[in-house]
């Protein structure tokens, strides 16, 4: 009689054991959601516009080639690109 208690109370372990997990990992998800929200959008289109520009005024030989490196640079940054 005492085995099947202690059986029991170790199978109690287990099942908390496994809902503590199981919420953790929700809390994580959560967290790393709340995380993607909160990171500003990113206007593609506008900022793909704003390469184009800068294109056509380096190509025109408007801008250094050093504006242009910087600006390709921070464009590219914003866009998520790697750019070395």
């Amino acid at each position: 009689m005492a085995r099947r208690g202690r059986e029991a109370m170790n199978k109690r372990a287990r099942d908390r054991a496994r809902e503590e997990k199981k919420e953790a990992k929700q809390e994580k998800r959560e967290a790393r959601s709340e995380e993607l929200s909160e990171a500003p959008e990113i206007d593609e289109a506008a900022l793909m516009n704003e390469f184009a520009r800068l294109s056509e005024r380096f190509s025109a030989n408007q801008l250094s080639k050093s504006e242009y490196d910087e600006e390709r640079r921070r464009i590219f940054e914003e866009l998520g690109i790697e750019t070395d």
